[in-house]
C-alpha cells in the first residue's frame, strides 16, 4: 500500500507548478506569517516552485531566520535565474545578515544585497518592496558603499509610479533621514492625503516624526505634542491593523503618553489582525515606562511561546524586553536567562548585551 501511494504522489510532487499563487500582497503589507504558511502549503505539492521558495525566503528574513532565508533564495534563483522575487529575497537575506554581523565581514553582504535589490527592480519594476528596500539602503549607506540621497529619491520616483502614497512616504523618509524635515513633512502630507488608512504610510510618517530631524526642526516639546496629536488623529482608521496600531502606540510612547499607548494596544488585541505585534508593543511599553509590569511580562511570555509576526524585532526583542521587566522586578537570575536567550538568537543584540553586562 505504501509503495502504491508513493507511486501516485511522487509525480504530483515533481510536477511543475501550475498557476502559482501570488504572495506579494501579503509580503508587502507585512503579513509574513500568512505568506509563510501559504508558501509552505504550496511547496508541499510543488517543492521546485521558484516563486514560492522566494516567498518563503522573504518571510523567514522578516522572522530573522536569515541562514534559512538565504539558502531558499539561492534555491529559487538556481531554478529561475531571472526571477525578480528571488533577487529580492536574496537581497533581503544578505542585508539582514549584514545588520546582524556588524563587522567588516558584512561589507561583502551589503554590496551583494544592493546588487540583488537593483537587479530585482530592473527585472520587475512593479516590485514595490524592492523599491522600498533599495531606497532605504541607498539613503542609509555611506557613499563608499554606494549610498546616495539622489539614488534613494530615484527609488521613491520609481515606487510612486506604482503607488503614489507609498512613493511619497519613501521620499519623506529619505528626506527626513537626510535632515530636511520641512520637505519631508510636505511629502508625508501628500502621502497621508492618498492613504490615510494605509498602515505602511502611517508607520513611515510617525517614525519620521519621532526622529531627530523633526526634533531639531520642531523642538522636543513641540515634537512630542505633534506625535500625540497625530497618533490620536490617525488611530480610528487603523483599529484592526496590527501594524497600524503598533505605529500609533509607538508614537504615543515616544510622546510620553505611556498609559494611553497601553490602553490603545490592549483595546485592539481582540480585533487585531496581528495580535502578536500588540503583545510585543505592550511588553515594550511596560519595560520602558515601568507601568503594568506584571501584565507586560505575561504578554511577552505568550509572545515568545507563539508564532510572532515578522518585521517586529522578533523573538530577540521579546526576550530582551522580558529581561528588562524581570530585572526591574528584582528577578535577576531570570533576567539573565532572558538576555542570554535574546543573544542566542542575535549574538550582537545591543540592548540584550547591555542588559546582561548590567546584571553581571
Amino acid at each position: 500500500m505504501y509503495r502504491l501511494s508513493a507511486v501516485l504522489i511522487l509525480p504530483i510532487l515533481l510536477a511543475p507548478a501550475q498557476g502559482t499563487p501570488s504572495f506579494r500582497a501579503d509580503l508587502a503589507e507585512g503579513r509574513y506569517l500568512k505568506a509563510l504558511k501559504n508558501a509552505e502549503n504550496w511547496l508541499f505539492l510543488h517543492p521546485k516552485d521558484a516563486v514560492a521558495l522566494a516567498a518563503k525566503s522573504q518571510s523567514l528574513s522578516s522572522l530573522l531566520r536569515l541562514a534559512e532565508a538565504a539558502a531558499l533564495a539561492q534555491q529559487s534563483l538556481d531554478l529561475d535565474p531571472n526571477l525578480a522575487d528571488g533577487y529580492l529575497a536574496r537581497g533581503l537575506a544578505r542585508a539582514g545578515s549584514a545588520v546582524q554581523q556588524r563587522n567588516f565581514g558584512s561589507l561583502r553582504q551589503i554590496s551583494g544585497a544592493l546588487e540583488d535589490l537593483r537587479k530585482a527592480t530592473e527585472l520587475d519594476p512593479s516590485l514595490q518592496t524592492a523599491w522600498v528596500s533599495l531606497g532605504l539602503a541607498y539613503q542609509q549607506l555611506p557613499g563608499l558603499l554606494g549610498g546616495s540621497t539622489r539614488k534613494a529619491l530615484a527609488c521613491a520616483d520609481g515606487l510612486e509610479r506604482l503607488s503614489p502614497a507609498l512613493g511619497a512616504t519613501l521620499r519623506g523618509t529619505v528626506r527626513s533621514l537626510n535632515g530636511d524635515w520641512p520637505a519631508a513633512a510636505l511629502d508625508f502630507q501628500g502621502a497621508l492625503a492618498r492613504g490615510p488608512a494605509d498602515p505602511q504610510v502611517v508607520a513611515g510618517y510617525l517614525e519620521a516624526l519621532a526622529d531627530k530631524a523633526a526634533r531639531k526642526a520642531l523642538g522636543e516639546g513641540a515634537q512630542k505634542a505633534r506625535l500625540a496629536e497625530e497618533a490620536r488623529r490617525l488611530a480610528p482608521a487603523l483599529r484592526t491593523s496590527g501594524r497600524g496600531t503598533e505605529a500609533i502606540c509607538g508614537a504615543l510612547l515616544e510622546a510620553g503618553c505611556a498609559e494611553e499607548a497601553w490602553t490603545t494596544a490592549e483595546a485592539a488585541l481582540a480585533t487585531s489582525d496581528a495580535p502578536s505585534l500588540l503583545r510585543l508593543i505592550l511588553g515594550k511599553i511596560a519595560a520602558r515606562s515601568g507601568r503594568h509590569r506584571a501584565d507586560g511580562l505575561a504578554h511577552l511570555d505568550r509572545a515568545v511561546n507563539e508564532p510572532l509576526e515578522g518585521g517586529s524585532g522578533g523573538y530577540p526583542a521579546a526576550h530582551w524586553r522580558r529581561g528588562q521587566i524581570l530585572r526591574d522586578l528584582g528577578r535577576a537570575a531570570e533576567a539573565r536567562q532572558a538576555a542570554q536567550a535574546a543573544l542566542a538568537l542575535d549574538p550582537k543584540h545591543r540592548g540584550a548585551g547591555e542588559l546582561l553586562d548590567g546584571l553581571r
